[in-house]
């Protein structure tokens, strides 16, 4: 599943290593991820949200996995 993790982490003016080290996880999964070769598991999107809104962005599950409007009407 395509996700947004790049551009909530660009969006929060962080580096890979940075993101990683908020959210407790290592600076490779991060890169796997954003190269969608690794998905993002709930409990990492949990953590990204929660640090996302700390930062006071509206960030939702939906905006990290790339849910099209078609998939929520589904």
């Amino acid at each position: 599943m395509k996700n947004n993790l790049k551009l909530i982490r660009e969006r929060l003016c962080l580096s890979q290593a940075a993101l990683a080290a908020e959210i407790g996880v290592s600076q490779g999964n991060i890169s796997h991820c954003e190269k969608q070769t690794q998905e993002v598991s709930p409990d990492m999107a949990r953590k990204v949200v929660a640090l996302a809104r700390e930062r006071g962005f509206d960030v939702t599950f939906d905006d990290i996995y790339d849910v099209s409007e078609d998939q929520k009407a589904a």
